[in-house]
């Protein structure tokens, strides 16, 4: 039976794509258990990096399962899939706690946006990166026209989605897309985990908040966020919580 298993190694959560008879294709009820975990995971204290991994060594994700999806009329397809997806991997890549995704074989259409969708990725020197959608009659539907292009050069994202053709994880790490090569991409992805678990929890957060507006990603919320926790942390607030439960007019001090 194809899930996303949650598995917690204290402060690192691991969220493991496990559908290995389809190479790790997503199901309709795999993303919707991916975007229960990412909710989870965010109200849940003491989590400070999120390793995106799968079952098997033959595929990270080959992207959605074209049995889900074939038959659906096209509103439905746009609905069920498009619109649901980009909204899960907008979850993940707004996330406030750094992820790593660990590629291990094929990661190819969604497969491919869902790890682009983490802050960092780890590759395997056998794994492959490719766009095929337009093989099949389809056309990236998960940021892979949008986040990718900013993530990739964009005749190297055009090249993969308009010929199909694979990058290898060398390629790929060579044009900046994935952080590290390694024969034990887990073992690396894991270094690379308690690295982050070693800073300021804080700092780690605001970081990735900076990073992440920069790049455009859910700057609003971003913008509100920052501004939001200097307030909460202020005299101001205190002396304005505080008057309103006592009923008070507040005295700030104005300089």
């Amino acid at each position: 039976m194809s899930s996303v298993d949650l598995i917690r190694h204290g402060p690192v959560a691991e969220l493991r794509l496990n559908n290995p008879a389809k190479l790790n294709a997503l199901t309709v009820g795999m993303l919707d258990a991916l975007e229960a975990h990412l909710t989870a995971l965010e109200a849940t204290s003491g989590i400070r990096v999120i390793l995106l991994t799968s079952e098997g060594e033959r595929a990270f994700c080959v992207g959605a399962d074209i049995n889900e999806w074939a038959d659906l009329p096209p509103m439905e397809f746009a609905r069920i899939w498009v619109r649901r997806g980009h909204r899960i991997f907008d979850r993940l890549a707004a996330l406030p706690i750094p992820t790593i995704a660990v590629l291990q074989g094929h990661a190819f259409g969604g497969g491919l946006e869902l790890a682009a969708a983490c802050d960092l990725r780890v590759a395997s020197p056998k794994a492959t990166l490719a766009l095929p959608e337009t093989g099949v009659g389809i056309v990236p539907g998960w940021s892979g026209s949008q986040r990718m292009i900013k993530l990739l050069p964009p005749a190297i994202v055009k090249e993969m989605a308009l010929t199909g053709r694979r990058l290898t994880a060398e390629r790929a790490a060579s044009l900046g897309f994935v952080n590290a090569v390694a024969e034990d991409a887990r073992g690396e992805a894991d270094t690379m985990a308690a690295e982050i678990v070693s800073k300021s929890p804080e700092a780690t957060e605001i970081a990735k908040y900076m990073l992440s507006a920069a790049m455009g990603e859910d700057s609003a919320s971003v913008i509100e966020a920052l501004g939001s926790a200097v307030m909460a942390a202020s005299p101001d607030k205190a002396e304005g919580v505080a008057s309103f439960r006592e009923k008070r007019p507040a005295r700030f001090n104005n300089g």
